[in-house]
């Protein structure tokens, strides 16, 4: 015997591991000021989608509101990346929240002069959206500069949480708002929202691309993801769960038919994945120690199918709703592992533009599924829309894994794009 004691165990964390707010006061600023402004933005969202009613009293104006943000994000979001691939990121995440704090403050002013305009908020929706393109690629880019690679499962993890929660509580303070204080109360809370935001990137050091070489071209960047299968068969996998096994667009009319319900049941079933996707972001501690990353995304989109799939087949609320919820948490397990994948083996200065493609496939991904499900449902039925495509995305994510086999044998400790 030495007497030489051991080395201790790591500690085994269940909750979201906090290091990367301990570790570096940059992130930490960066990531309250992302969550603050992210609540502001979500109640922002519902504001305008209530005045757009209330000037025109049709959904279909209101349904609108949702083309005039998903057309611009789509077309700048590739453009976004490729001038965070170009210019001081830190400008770039400085000066789009600063146009987005600008647009809060418009709609404020707006409102308080009584100027309600449907074509204005429209103008307003997509030039958020212009500025959300420029801003996501340059703050995602950001965070590998900032945290070790051994942290970036962590931090994607609290990532998913801000988002979460922002998607939850936001909508219902805009609603709460708006009925006590009026539209302009909610957006100029927005505007508040973001001095947080714009400090922190204001406290930034410069965060220019390393080894640019002069103007950054998205085809480039195309061109790097065509030769990189392991950053590809990330966007394949989102898309063959978003695409093909997304049942929102059906929770109107399943509300119905399947539960007997209203209005309440449409919101639970909205509410069940955001409530699963928190849960699987506050109860991520363990996500730090997987090393297989490849393997993880393809076990966690099989496990969305597998949920989607089996809730097609229920009958009864409340076991709905806990598939629903499976299925959020898995999409947070496998968004944590790809957006680390996509941060830890991409060269800093292609990062931009394949966070650009991240938000145009994010973006875009969803509303090809709300498309196929409803017309798979009116050719068919909801059942077979939701089941089917549930057991679609396995099959198709089975063969994506057997076509590239390298990529369940991704690992962390030597990442290879």
């Amino acid at each position: 015997m030495t007497g030489t004691a051991s080395p201790p165990r790591p500690r085994r964390r269940i909750f979201a591991d906090l290091t990367p707010l301990r570790a570096s006061a940059h992130y930490r600023r960066l990531w309250v000021g992302s969550t603050i402004s992210w609540m502001g933005q979500a109640m922002t969202a519902l504001a305008i989608s209530l005045q757009v009613y209330e000037i025109t009293g049709s959904s279909f104006s209101v349904g609108l509101v949702g083309l005039f943000s998903l057309v611009p994000l789509v077309a700048f979001g590739l453009y976004g990346g490729a001038i965070a691939d170009t210019v001081d990121r830190r400008k770039l995440g400085l000066y789009s929240a600063t146009g987005l704090t600008v647009l809060s403050v418009g709609l404020a002013a707006a409102a308080l002069l009584d100027y309600h305009r449907v074509w204005l908020l429209y103008a307003v929706v997509a030039l958020q959206a212009v500025c959300g393109a420029l801003n996501g690629p340059a703050r995602s880019a950001m965070i590998p500069r900032l945290l070790p690679a051994e942290q970036l499962p962590a931090a994607n993890a609290l990532n998913s949480v801000t988002m979460t929660s922002g998607m939850m509580a936001g909508p219902v303070l805009g609603g709460l708002i708006v009925g006590w204080w009026g539209y302009q109360a909610a957006y100029l809370i927005d505007a508040v929202t973001f001095v947080a935001a714009l400090y922190a990137m204001w406290r930034l050091p410069s965060m220019l691309p390393e080894g640019r070489k002069g103007r950054a071209s998205v085809l480039d960047g195309l061109r790097f993801l065509g030769t990189r299968p392991n950053i590809r068969m990330t966007f394949f996998a989102d898309l063959a769960a978003m695409v093909l096994a997304q049942p929102r667009a059906l929770f109107p009319a399943i509300a119905v038919l399947w539960y007997g319900g209203d209005a309440k049941t449409v919101g639970l079933l909205v509410a069940a994945p955001a409530v699963g996707a928190l849960l699987g972001g506050l109860f991520s501690g363990w996500q730090g120690r997987v090393r297989r990353h490849g393997l993880a995304i393809l076990l966690s989109v099989a496990g969305w199918g597998l949920a989607v799939a089996v809730f097609g087949l229920t009958r009864n609320l409340w076991l709905g709703l806990f598939f629903l919820a499976l299925a959020g948490a898995a999409d947070t397990i496998s968004m944590v592992f790809r957006s680390t994948m996509l941060q830890a083996a991409t060269p800093d200065a292609m990062r931009g533009r394949l966070q650009g493609v991240f938000i145009v496939v994010v973006a875009g991904g969803p509303r090809l599924g709300d498309f196929l499900a409803g017309t798979t449902a009116d050719l068919a039925s909801p059942a077979v829309a939701i089941t089917g495509g549930g057991v679609a995305c396995v099959l198709v994510l089975g063969l994506l894994a057997a076509r590239w086999r390298a990529f369940a044998r991704y690992d962390a400790r030597s990442p290879q794009a």
